[in-house]
């Protein structure tokens, strides 16, 4: 179904998704030429981004940003240069490389961008290099130049000159055959959802397997809009987080018990957690309206790690965006738990009993229970979904298991 016919939101920036994907011949040739081209090896977040560009999910950008779109998107959020001049971008999608590497290559040369197991993954034409201050690009998209960060740790880690340039894109890496049941692109899941009549479908982010919280959140969605997309994030996460395909085995558990029929697609997507909180969610968000999402689900403490954020911060920076510059918009939906007096699922605007009725379940202490053998009350999580989270836990000696602090918002 095209666009002109199609219910959903419009792409981002585009009346069309935007993949640099080569496929064909014209990839067979592209693959030629990479071997005879200078390299730069990328980082898995690098990685990760670059087959986004390469399904269209980071539509309408065609490469990694220029210096003028860097300091934009970092200090306004805005793109700066081409086409896409004022546009809204949450997040820079930049690319770096040695310093020794980087002085070898002059404005036109291509350079082969290659995965650290050695698979070309594309080919970039350079538009320029350039330094940045990646303490500033820290503080202002993480908020911290904090090293413990994670996000922050990508960025201070990473090279020392950033290398812009359009790309095409070679390879999705492993993703379609690794996950073939949910790695969807843009395209298929937008045919996915057009096929089922949907117009308006809410995106439900998740790196954690979906606790009870989690599963009130998706139902709340179902009411509001058509259907949900179960979004899961399927690239490099932090120690300790449960890795995609024993997720991907649990929320399947739990949608073919506890949900409607019709009501939720489980979908994956090949990017890295950047755990940049607030900025994040628009990142979420922008990039869930090319997969056609009209809103995103937005709860507590989104992409965020430790107590560098609000629990809610995720939620008020959308109030700071303009009402033409993002389509997508947030389901707002504030704590929820289990109430022992209601006996049921319930949030702050919706229970009238005291905080010592309630049990918050929080993704992270689940992991804590789970790592440590606990007992996991059955109001966090449901048995089907418990019993595939003990057994990949059961199959890591303990000394081996990732410690999982209790932090910020999911300390409460």
């Amino acid at each position: 179904m095209n666009q002109t016919t199609s219910k959903l939101v419009s792409p981002h920036g585009s009346n069309e998704l935007k993949p640099l994907l080569l496929s064909g011949e014209a990839r067979i040739q592209a693959l030629k030429l990479a071997r005879t081209l200078p390299t730069i090896t990328l980082s898995s977040r690098e990685r990760g981004d670059l087959i986004m560009f390469g399904i269209g999910g980071f539509t309408p950008l065609n490469g990694f940003m220029n210096q003028a779109d860097w300091q934009g998107v970092v200090d306004n959020m805005r793109l700066q240069s081409g086409d896409n001049a004022g546009l809204f971008w949450p997040i820079p999608i930049t690319l770096s490389a040695p310093k020794a590497t980087a002085d070898s290559l002059s404005q036109g040369d291509k350079v082969a961008l290659v995965a650290k197991d050695g698979e070309v993954m594309g080919i970039l034409t350079v538009e320029e290099t350039y330094t940045i201050d990646k303490e500033h690009e820290c503080q202002q998209v993480f908020t911290t130049t904090d090293a413990e960060h994670p996000g922050v740790q990508q960025v201070l880690n990473q090279g020392d000159i950033n290398v812009a340039g359009s790309v095409e894109v070679l390879s999705e890496g492993e993703f379609p055959t690794l996950y073939p049941e949910i790695y969807k692109t843009p395209a298929e899941t937008r045919e996915i959802l057009d096929a089922k009549g949907w117009k308006t479908v809410a995106a439900f982010q998740t790196r954690n397997p979906m606790h009870r919280s989690h599963e009130y959140l998706a139902k709340i969605a179902i009411e509001i809009c058509d259907g949900v997309l179960i979004h899961s994030l399927l690239g490099a996460l932090k120690p300790g987080d449960i890795p995609a395909e024993v997720r991907q085995e649990a929320i399947k558990t739990l949608i073919d018990n506890y949900f409607r029929q019709d009501t939720v697609i489980q979908a994956g997507y090949p990017l890295d957690m950047r755990y940049a909180g607030p900025r994040e969610a628009l990142l979420h968000a922008v990039f869930r309206q090319n997969y056609g999402c009209s809103h995103l689900i937005v709860g507590r403490d989104h992409a965020g790690v430790g107590d560098y954020y609000g629990a809610f911060d995720a939620q008020t920076i959308f109030d700071y965006v303009g009402k033409d510059d993002l389509i997508t918009q947030p389901l707002k939906i504030g704590w929820t738990f289990w109430c022992n007096a209601c006996n049921a699922m319930a949030s702050d605007k919706t229970c009238p009993h005291e905080a010592s009725e309630h049990v918050k379940v929080s993704g992270t202490k689940l992991r804590k229970a789970l790592s440590e053998d606990e007992d996991v009350p059955d109001n966090f999580s449901r048995p089907e979904v418990l019993e595939i989270l003990r057994q990949y836990y059961a199959g890591i000696a303990r000394e081996e298991r990732a410690e999982v602090k209790l932090t910020g918002a999911s300390a409460v």
